[in-house]
């Protein structure tokens, strides 16, 4: 079995740039701003379509579901792959936002949506907004939202690259301007905006909000989360994935850990595989369960993401 890559999905954002092209020399479609890339996503529609080799032309979801114990191991179960992985590059702030809890999630139409980000670059002194400031409460918040000073309510944390933050469903949130950040999250695509800097989209009209369905997801309990500290290699671990972050010395190998495969993302160096292809930073790749081990050619990092196992 060889690593397998994708043919990214760019989605150009009111708030995105062009850092994806500057950054990593991607060829974007076009002159918009784009503000994701989605890596691998198996979503009705938005397919993640494999790049080259044995595999070539097929989605993720045609893998998923047609080669799952081969490539991916036993026991795994789900219509679609569980994981949606993204870069996302905000070049202005975006909306203050949340994500239904597993609870509420039915009532209210969406699918609950667990994530993490990794710092990949950003300015000094950007901004995350994460949780709410001590002393916040339900009544303040719906005062904020009637006066347009939400930003006010919400808690600011001014990261370094290399850093991550684990985002549960429920979590007040928004990536401020500066920001190259990859993200991994369950497969869901449910997003309910609560404050949008009063900013018009990229067709000249202001974005939809939904207030009453985030004022039923916001968790008022999340008072002023910090930047998560490393478990040992570990930076994030729940029930839909467990992402570690690698140190690895050229020439030395990378394999699984287990029989089960995991996503690859190289933060920095480059990494090679048996049959000769390099992956650079900025780059994401499935290393099938029984796959030959890569090779780093330089020193590099690499975050490791998995399913855990029971």
């Amino acid at each position: 079995m060889e690593p397998i890559a994708f043919l990214p999905i760019y989605m150009p954002r009111v708030w995105g740039g062009r850092s994806l092209e500057t950054t990593y020399q991607r060829e974007l479609p076009d002159n918009q701003p784009y503000g994701e890339s989605w890596e691998m996503s198996d979503r009705p529609d938005e397919q993640s379509i494999v790049a080259a080799g044995n595999y070539a032309g097929k989605s993720l979801h045609d893998l998923w579901t047609n080669h799952r114990e081969e490539i991916f191991g036993e026991g795994l179960t789900g219509d679609r792959f569980p994981l949606l992985i993204k870069i996302l590059d905000a070049r202005d702030d975006l909306s203050i936002q949340v994500h239904p809890p597993t609870k509420v999630a039915d009532e209210l139409g969406g699918d609950p949506k667990t994530e993490m980000w990794y710092i990949a670059d950003c300015d000094p002194g950007a901004n995350l907004y994460i949780g709410l400031k001590n002393g916040c409460t339900r009544e303040t918040f719906e005062q904020s939202l009637t006066d347009g000073t939400v930003e006010k309510q919400v808690h600011a944390v001014s990261p370094e690259p290399g850093e991550s933050i684990f985002i549960p469903s429920g979590r007040l949130h928004a990536i401020g301007a500066g920001f190259l950040i990859y993200e991994i999250q369950q497969n869901s695509d449910t997003t309910y905006r609560v404050f949008d800097w009063n900013r018009v989209g990229l067709d000249g009209t202001p974005r939809d909000l939904h207030i009453e369905k985030s004022m039923a997801s916001i968790d008022f309990e999340d008072f002023e989360p910090g930047m998560d500290k490393p478990d040992g290699d570990t930076l994030a671990a729940c029930e839909y994935f467990v992402v570690t972050r690698h140190s690895v010395a050229a020439g030395a190998g990378i394999e699984n850990s287990n029989d089960s495969f995991s996503i690859l993302t190289v933060i920095s160096g480059e990494i090679e595989s048996n049959e000769g292809c390099t992956f650079k930073t900025g780059e994401f790749l499935i290393l099938p369960r029984n796959a030959n081990p890569l090779t780093a050619k330089t020193t590099c990092q690499i975050l490791r993401t998995s399913l855990p196992r029971s």
